[in-house]
């Protein structure tokens, strides 16, 4: 899940980091308010959930009221991405004299969690580091002791050689370690997945902060933060995306013309590299896991039935905790209550298979015997 740059400004203070003064205003009057407490001038920043906000006008300096009513209707109407501007933050505006990236991720690959720092800070990060890969350094904190979670012993060479290589003055080394720190406290108290601040900047009486903020949450850890998941803003989510998660489906919408409902993400993976190698193009990723609830197949059709572009649903079950008889009840349920208008291809093994399959016939749906060809079936018919 991600959140706004002034939600996430707010996180780093409670946090201790040092943000650049400011607040958000949903008109004119709030935004005029808001400067005149700071001080002119002021940095007006358009609050989207998308990149290239930049490029895109919106964020605009003003130095008085009357360029702040004019600068505030233009982002007001402006649409980034699709997206309308519907929150503007209002920051003081800061004397830039160097610019830095750091940011705090999970490595996947290494199974660690990673700081990432570059002293080109203020520009896109992933351009330097195709550009530029040495300008990006990495610090891996290599699993924290049991109940030391956000409490990485930062310390010994390896640590300052990582500092020193981002800051080049010793001052700043220092308040770059303690920024560093403070952004490892907000990864670890909200359960993150990305904490990022682009521009980290030193102004023009020496002092650093961070210019812009930006966190996502794991939507795996959001049910020990109550609070933070009302901060979603669904304007900027898949609606189907959504709509599964309330019935305990993992959905994520593609861009192909083969529905999948699969059991297991493992083997729903397969299933969708197989289609693909097949010379098909899966229209989604779905598992409906390990529940035996025949209603959770009813949902999982009629969600992928809301994308137009599906010409045949592929199913694809072995069964162990999840039974095959309930995943055909639920197939056969949903033939009675939704507008079948694409062929299902069906491939039931497992747990209760040939009660599954005679219940299948009896109602004039067909199962493959491998996963091989029905694949290969509901890519023949995808690619009519």
């Amino acid at each position: 899940m991600k959140i706004h740059e002034y939600q996430a400004t707010e996180l780093f203070q409670k946090a201790g980091l040092p943000v650049v003064s400011g607040q958000v205003a949903a008109n004119a009057q709030e935004a005029a308010r808001i400067a005149e407490r700071i001080g002119y001038p002021v940095v007006l920043k358009a609050q989207v959930l998308v990149g290239g906000r930049g490029k895109a006008g919106g964020i605009k300096k003003v130095n008085d009221p009357r360029e702040l009513a004019a600068a505030f209707a233009r982002l007001r109407a402006l649409k980034i991405k699709d997206y309308p501007v519907e929150n503007v933050l209002v920051v003081r505006a800061v004397a830039i004299k160097r610019e830095f990236y750091i940011g705090m991720t999970v490595d996947t690959v290494r199974n660690d969690v990673v700081l990432i720092a570059s002293a080109a800070g203020g520009v896109d990060i992933e351009e330097t580091a195709q550009k530029d890969p040495q300008a990006i350094k990495k610090y891996y904190l290599e699993g924290l002791p049991a109940g030391q979670a956000g409490r990485p012993q930062l310390a010994g060479k390896k640590w300052q050689s990582f500092i020193e290589s981002v800051f080049d003055d010793p001052h700043y080394q220092v308040k770059g370690a303690e920024i560093f720190r403070g952004l490892i406290k907000v990864f670890f108290a909200y359960d993150c997945s990305l904490v990022e601040i682009n521009p980290l900047v030193i102004d023009d009486k020496g002092q650093m902060f961070a210019a812009d903020a930006k966190i996502n949450f794991d939507d795996n850890a959001l049910f020990r933060h109550e609070d933070l998941a009302a901060l979603r803003d669904v304007r900027y989510e898949e609606p189907d995306e959504l709509e599964a998660k309330k019935y305990g489906l993992s959905f994520v919408r593609l861009d192909g013309n083969v529905g999948c409902i699969v059991n297991g993400a493992g083997l729903a993976m397969a299933t969708m590299d197989i289609v693909n190698l097949s010379g098909g193009a899966p229209a989604n990723f779905l598992d409906v896991g390990g529940s035996s609830n025949p209603e959770k197949v009813v949902h999982a059709l009629r969600i992928i039935l809301n994308n137009k572009k599906v010409k045949a649903v592929l199913i694809n079950i072995f069964g162990g905790i999840t039974r095959c008889d309930d995943i055909a009840r639920g197939l056969v349920e949903a033939k009675s209550r939704l507008n079948l208008s694409v062929p299902l291809v069906v491939r039931l093994i497992g747990t209760n298979e040939e009660e599954a399959k005679a219940l299948l016939a009896r109602h004039n749906i067909r199962t493959f015997p491998t996963m091989g060809e029905a694949i290969r079936q509901v890519v023949a018919i995808a690619n009519q």
